[in-house]
């Protein structure tokens, strides 16, 4: 039976924090908050579980969720070939409101979606979040509201679009907290060579820069990659072929006119 827990009252956090470690290893939902806004969660590592998270929402696998993770130390058992300068990221600013999508460890027993071998991983700042993942330990989490409609600040506005498809939810309040930026996460993409901004949220690029200078911003592509062919230095072209813009003052980087791009997973997340 759905139940609903207000995790401001003491005991009846413990009782829905209980409750929902024992939904969790039943391979159902629950709805927790999150740093950003609340989120729908279920075991990461059971397919079934996965699957009726994504049915919950209306989400097809081709937008598989994120990974909640209660630690930093727990990067290394989900992610493979985490560079440096994305663990710096990670140690900067975790907990908190950045993802970083890495290669998947192969070997573990999991199925998030069509990821293309990929993870999206976050420690969100929230205590009733990190008190279940410590419990559980990591989730597949994604926001808390059917596709298409507005994410759910409350777990009250959650059970309005989610019902009874969700066995918990876990009332923290309003989120994010009054008085902060309701925001989503910043979501870096670490698994290439360079870092790259593929969402902007919650971490600002010049944060980002402060611990990794080379970090690209959204639609940014490296120099090395956007130098013209010789015949066209000779030309004078302004743009290559791809149509690419000047340098941007003061970074490695110049701007494509592309659109926003996506991540390689399709991950999408609070």
């Amino acid at each position: 039976m759905t139940t609903t827990y207000d995790c401001t009252i003491d005991d009846e956090r413990a009782r829905g924090l209980e409750h929902a470690q024992r939904a969790i290893s039943e391979k159902k939902c629950v709805v927790l908050p999150t740093d950003t806004v609340y989120g729908i969660g279920a075991d990461a590592f059971s397919p079934q579980a996965v699957t009726m998270l994504l049915v919950s929402k209306g989400r097809s696998r081709t937008m598989p969720p994120p990974v909640l993770i209660p630690r930093i130390n727990a990067l290394d058992g989900l992610a493979t070939e985490v560079s440096a300068d994305a663990r710096k990221l990670a140690e900067a600013f975790w907990p908190g409101g950045l993802t970083l999508i890495l290669h998947a460890q192969p070997s573990l027993d999991w199925d998030l979606g069509e990821t293309k071998g990929t993870v999206a991983l976050r420690m969100p700042a929230d205590d009733v979040a990190l008190e279940l993942l410590t419990l559980t330990g990591p989730l597949a989490v994604s926001s808390a509201n059917r596709t298409g409609q507005a994410p759910a600040q409350t777990a009250a506005a959650a059970r309005e679009q989610l019902a009874d498809s969700v066995e918990v939810y876990l009332e923290g309040g309003a989120r994010p907290l009054e008085g902060e930026a309701g925001v989503p996460s910043t979501i870096v993409d670490a698994t290439g060579p360079v870092l790259r901004v593929v969402r902007t949220g919650a971490v600002s690029l010049d944060q980002l820069r402060e611990h990794v200078p080379g970090v690209l911003g959204l639609g940014e592509i490296p120099m090395a990659e956007a130098e013209p062919a010789p015949e066209q230095q000779a030309s004078g072209d302004a743009t290559d072929d791809a149509g690419h813009a000047p340098a941007v003052s003061g970074s490695s980087a110049v701007t494509a006119t592309d659109a926003e791009p996506t991540t390689p997973a399709g991950n999408q997340q609070p």
